[in-house]
């Protein structure tokens, strides 16, 4: 059941737009927006049931006429607004493809690129520099190469008359395979990849359909095989993890017995009593760069924000 939507919170996303300057430095965006007179990072409102990853992409394109793919998350900033209390999600964004001169459009008269550090200068409130503060990091790569995603819903095990590895997804399952096809796009795909299980394709299919990439097996990352050959699973995940030439992700969907100790090797530690990361049916892990240096984003459910209207 999603959670019931918070009294008075106004829930928004944007992005930290970025591309590498001709000298090979890091510039983003800036627009101003006539309405308040200000220069910010491009952002606005969740429409009704919207995903704040989705809403965030939605509302870079529709303000500067850019296309992007999103990479890591970045900040999420919180101030007080006529309406109530507003918080933004912001994610980093690479800006691809050819870049059409920039329109003026209901929301933005003016867009600039600039160095980081002078966006910083021109951007009118803290909270943006608080985003371009975390964009100009160096420690972590600014943006993943590799989705980890657990196979949604499949029902009981011991409702399944047929063999385990032919289990399908169930009703809910499909609803959170469609969730995905409607979400993961944002990360430009470039291939997908699933275990040798039904349930595992079948989390992947709906993506398969909206990106038209074919869907390949992994058997690998089954759970019963990397339990048998972690090392082999390993080479995989560290091979899928090297940086590349063009932005985008490679999505792979796995199982619960597989996808913590993956993480687990990889360093990625959970807050808490929990020995092992979080893996829940459906949910993604975004994960780029190398042991002591890894952008690792978890999203549980890629559904409606439970703050949207």
């Amino acid at each position: 059941m999603p959670a019931e939507r918070t009294r008075g919170v106004v829930a928004a996303a944007g992005g930290a737009v970025w591309r590498t300057a001709p000298d090979g430095g890091l510039e983003t965006v800036l627009v101003h927006r006539e309405r308040y007179d200000d220069w910010s990072l491009p952002k606005g409102k969740l429409d009704a049931g919207e995903n704040a990853l989705a809403a965030a992409v939605r509302e870079v394109r529709e303000e500067t006429g850019l296309d992007v793919v999103a990479g890591r998350r970045s900040v999420r900033t919180r101030y007080a607004v006529a309406e109530g209390a507003k918080h933004v999600d912001y994610w980093l964004m690479q800006a691809v493809g050819s870049e059409e001169p920039f329109a003026a459009n209901a929301e933005v008269d003016e867009l600039r690129w600039l160095p980081v550090a002078d966006a910083a200068e021109l951007a009118t409130h803290e909270h943006d520099r608080t985003v371009l503060a975390d964009l100009a990091r160096t420690d972590v790569p600014r943006a993943p190469t590799l989705l980890l995603v657990r196979h949604a819903k499949a029902g009981s095990r011991s409702d399944w008359d047929g063999p385990d590895d032919e289990r399908p997804l169930d009703a809910q399952g499909r609803r959170q395979a469609q969730q995905l096809a409607a979400v993961l796009p944002v990360f430009g795909p470039v291939g997908l990849f699933a275990a040798e299980r039904v349930r595992c394709r079948e989390t992947l299919e709906p993506l398969a359909g909206a990106t038209g990439l074919p869907l390949c097996a992994l058997p690998e990352l089954g759970e019963e095989e990397f339990a048998a050959d972690p090392q082999a699973g390993l080479a995989v995940v560290e091979r899928l993890l090297e940086p590349r030439d063009r932005p985008g992700v490679t999505v792979v969907c796995s199982q619960g017995g597989a996808i913590p100790s993956v993480l687990m090797a990889l360093g990625v530690r959970w807050e808490g009593s929990r020995l092992y990361p979080p893996a829940a049916k459906g949910s993604v892990w975004a994960l780029g760069g190398r042991t002591g240096a890894l952008t690792a984003d978890y999203y549980r459910d890629l559904g409606p924000d439970p703050d949207a209207p």
